[in-house]
């Protein structure tokens, strides 16, 4: 990545690619549901860390509250766009995404639990990194969340080849560009922050863990746990066979082929013939392995065209 010139620095956090004074370089964008009792304090403690408007603008999306939501977030400064009706947590990120000025966007939550104090730790390593995500630390979460949320990282962490540490943390900072560039995946639902990181990490780019603490949502939340788990899982397993589809074909294909041959080894080694059961595990395995493969190619020709737009960008 070339670096941008720069004219002054903003602080001694701030990343030096960034220090110019020609674009904004901040967006931090809030996507809100019903959260008008606590969106316009968290706005108000966003613009007073960050008072220019001309660097840093706070996005907030309206997914189609049905309270005043987007009328608290704009008379404390707030930039606000607003959904027709109510389209999913994840629509409206694609919505700020495609919608911020920034060269770096910080995605968090409007709820109150994240602290905006934070927000220059997870900017500052932009640069080295291409996105930083908040981790929560222990006592961050419901003890069913985080042996949940622990399920979702060894899941992830498998399917990618790296340690993940809070795989569905909504606060996170990245680079504008390449959010674009993967915006197209993005579910319209809760399970963004997942889509977002496996697609960062099988993508090959690269990815830091920045433990924070957060405080307890405001309001009642709007996750329900066994539908939006069983969403994550799901989503996890399309983010693999985009990216590294071999993850789940080899083993699912071996599952399958491997019991079949056996037998039908043990079969001919007796003097006996093949059954239709046997024809089919065979048969069905060798299928799945093959559909692997190609598709394993298909990621990698996929993986060459975005690379391709990454350096035209």
């Amino acid at each position: 990545m070339s670096e941008i010139p720069y004219k002054f620095s903003l602080s001694p956090w701030w990343p030096r690619w960034l220090e110019c004074d020609d674009k904004m370089k901040l967006s931090i964008i809030l996507p809100t549901y019903n959260e008008a009792q606590v969106v316009g304090r968290v706005v108000a403690d966003i613009r007073r860390r960050y008072p220019d408007s001309n660097e840093v603008e706070v996005l907030v999306i309206d997914d189609g509250s049905s309270d005043n939501t987007g009328e608290a977030a704009d008379a404390v400064g707030a930039r606000v766009i607003r959904h027709p009706y109510n389209k999913g947590n994840g629509a409206a990120i694609k919505t700020g995404i495609r919608a911020a000025r920034g060269e770096i966007l910080v995605m968090m939550d409007a709820d109150g639990q994240h602290d905006p104090a934070d927000i220059e730790r997870l900017v500052a390593p932009i640069g080295e990194y291409d996105m930083v995500v908040g981790a929560r630390g222990k006592g961050s979460q419901q003890w069913h969340r985080q042996l949940a949320n622990s399920v979702y990282n060894a899941f992830a962490a498998y399917l990618t080849g790296f340690v993940i540490q809070d795989l569905t943390s909504g606060f996170r900072a990245v680079r504008r560009k390449l959010a674009l560039q993967f915006c197209y995946l993005l579910p319209n639902t809760f399970s963004y922050p997942t889509t977002l990181t496996m697609a960062i990490i099988k993508a090959g780019y690269s990815l830091k863990y920045i433990e924070i603490q957060t405080s307890p949502r405001v309001g009642k939340s709007k996750i329900n746990l066994v539908v939006d788990g069983l969403r994550f899982f799901v989503v996890m397993a399309k983010i693999a066979t985009i990216f590294s589809p071999l993850k789940v074909f080899l083993p699912l294909g071996l599952l399958v082929f491997f019991p079949g041959a056996f037998y039908a080894i043990y079969r001919l080694a007796i003097g006996q013939r093949w059954t239709i059961p046997i024809v089919i595990s065979v048969s069905v395995g060798a299928v799945i392995l093959s559909l692997g493969l190609i598709s394993e190619q298909i990621a990698l020709l996929r993986m060459q065209h975005i690379d391709l737009e990454s350096n035209e960008g």
